[in-house]
């Protein structure tokens, strides 16, 4: 009986001391706080891997910006747009135009006017953006309309080159027809083009045209 009571108190705690309870619930505790701070440092770690992926995946979800102003093409054509106005041209070999310069579509469109520089005819020219790209196309005397394609910008936008792309009434390009442009930027009321003539497989550089702009 002795024997079968000390084993009952030994199952059921009640012989034990309250400095033995005591630690144990001090053990107790101890276990669950390195439990959450292993806890709390796993899901950190987590959340730190996850960062740079999610980061890197919202960039990359972020649509190009195409309207930017400061690229080559589109700092050029602000510049073909300030010629808005009346100019008096002149060439190399001593014969004149009138020429007009004006922005349409809600400025997404320059329009040059070329007044007699054919006797009694009027010719056009048309710049505008495609995203990124200046192009032009020249409605020509020789009826057929060249596209060219802005390849060379130069000094800030001040120089650029257009070069032949493709273009209508043309069944190939040794049709004869304006192939390459250069335009330069002189100051606000000055402007000078440069155009080749291109035809049966050959270039030929044609005369330069210096516009004034009427004040």
């Amino acid at each position: 009986m002795t024997t079968f009571i000390k084993n009952l108190v030994g199952r059921s705690g009640l012989g034990a001391s309250p400095m033995h309870h005591a630690q144990d619930a001090r053990a107790t505790f101890q276990r669950h706080i390195k439990r959450s701070v292993v806890n709390a440092l796993a899901i950190l770690a987590l959340l730190l891997t996850l960062s740079p992926i999610a980061t890197q995946s919202q960039n990359e979800s972020k649509p190009v910006d195409r309207t930017r102003e400061d690229t080559p093409a589109r700092i050029a054509f602000e510049r073909f747009k300030k010629l808005a106005g009346e100019w008096n041209g002149k060439s190399t070999k001593g014969w004149e135009e009138r020429v007009r310069f004006q922005a349409i579509a809600g400025g997404t469109v320059v329009v040059e006017t070329s007044f007699d520089a054919h006797p009694n005819e009027t010719m056009m020219t048309m710049f505008h953006l495609d995203s990124d790209r200046l192009m032009l196309t020249h409605y020509c005397v020789a009826k057929n309309q060249p596209r060219l394609l802005a390849t060379s910008f130069e000094d800030d936008g001040r120089k650029v080159t257009f070069t032949f792309l493709d273009g209508t009434n043309m069944p190939s390009r040794n049709r004869g027809h304006m192939d390459k442009a250069v335009f330069r930027f002189i100051d606000d009321n000055h402007v000078s083009s440069q155009w080749t003539w291109y035809q049966d497989g050959k270039e030929s550089w044609m005369e330069e045209i210096t516009l004034e702009r009427k004040l």
